[in-house]
């Protein structure tokens, strides 16, 4: 896919993806480089991965550095904002865009800790980075925004009501932000072609990726899904506002 951003239109910024060493944070991390901003992946356990989407986008001119930090460990993410600091000076761009919870490794309690305290204390963190005429974003998806209001999938309940309590906790700072000229904005999409939530859904209840499909019409694949969220960080838009991609006619309520 095209990126929807014009090149050279983010000359100058400074972005950090976090989950950015694959899907859909490598992709969104490779429209804003490709746009001219100067980016930071983030990545878990996947440090290969990360350096070889580096390498592809300094092939390309761009300026990408990667920073490896568990958002789950505040010491972790601490170092991580202290190095892009170092490097970067600040930020302008922040895309929430690790989660997780389906993992079956993890312990007890992850998915409320990675999405949801681990996205505030992220936040915080990156406060002291980010300059009047900032923007965060939060990356979530329909069953996720719209669990209160749409039953799930029994095996995705878990995950979507920790990303919703994320999201809430998030939108609790709006006014905090707005008062430090921080915009605040949140793109929720259907299930994602390709995606690991995607693979491991479909895994343990066969067939629900092509159930959603047939549903919705047409599921977005991880590369246009990307570019919404790229979009989303620098569309003007009113504080909280919601870009929803991709069909919510099966979903009710906010």
């Amino acid at each position: 896919m095209s990126n929807p951003l014009a090149p050279g239109s983010l000359a100058g910024k400074r972005v950090l993806v976090t989950g950015s060493s694959r899907g859909i944070g490598a992709d969104t991390v490779a429209y804003f480089a490709e746009a001219g901003a100067r980016v930071a992946i983030n990545y878990r356990n996947k440090e290969a991965r990360a350096l070889k989407l580096q390498a592809q986008l300094s092939e390309r001119g761009a300026e990408a550095i990667i920073v490896g930090a568990d958002l789950t460990d505040p010491e972790s993410v601490r170092a991580m904002f202290a190095r892009i600091q170092d490097d970067f000076g600040g930020l302008d761009i922040l895309v929430l865009n690790a989660s997780g919870g389906m993992e079956a490794d993890l312990g007890e309690g992850y998915a409320l800790r990675l999405n949801r305290d681990a996205q505030v204390s992220v936040l915080d963190a990156a406060l002291p980075l980010l300059a009047p005429g900032s923007r965060v974003v939060f990356v979530t998806s329909h069953q996720a925004h719209f669990v209160r209001t749409t039953t799930t999938m029994p095996e995705y309940e878990a995950v979507a009501l920790s990303k919703r309590a994320g999201e809430d906790a998030l939108r609790e700072r709006i006014p905090e932000l707005e008062a430090r000229g921080i915009g605040f904005v949140v793109v929720s999409g259907d299930m994602i072609e390709g995606t690991i939530t995607a693979t491991l859904l479909n895994r343990l209840n066969p067939g629900a990726i092509e159930g959603r499909r047939q549903q919705a019409g047409r599921l977005y694949s991880v590369a246009e899904f990307a570019a919404e969220v790229a979009l989303a960080a620098v569309e003007p838009v009113p504080a909280g506002h919601t870009r929803l991609v991709g069909d919510i006619s099966t979903f009710g309520g906010v």
